[in-house]
């Protein structure tokens, strides 16, 4: 049952644009962990660039660095 949880500076989606984001992420969810629709969950989250570092970086970025699947290409 994979949970995907998106992080990113606020970019004031539509409803439209969130609802297209989820059904492109759920499309490569199900085609590489052969699983269903049912058993997906998606979290997506604004994150103020001021607040980047402390909540998002230095908590769970930076300490799982070993086991992400992309690392970012910026270090702060």
């Amino acid at each position: 049952m994979p949970h995907i949880s998106i992080k990113g500076y606020p970019k004031n989606l539509s409803e439209a644009e969130l609802q297209e984001l989820s059904e492109a992420v759920c499309a490569v969810i199900r085609e590489h962990l052969k699983t269903t629709d049912k058993s997906i969950s998606i979290a997506y989250q604004e994150v103020e660039p001021e607040q980047w570092k402390s909540t998002v970086y230095d908590k769970e970025i930076k300490p799982a660095l070993d086991c992400l699947l992309k690392k970012p290409g910026y270090e702060m």
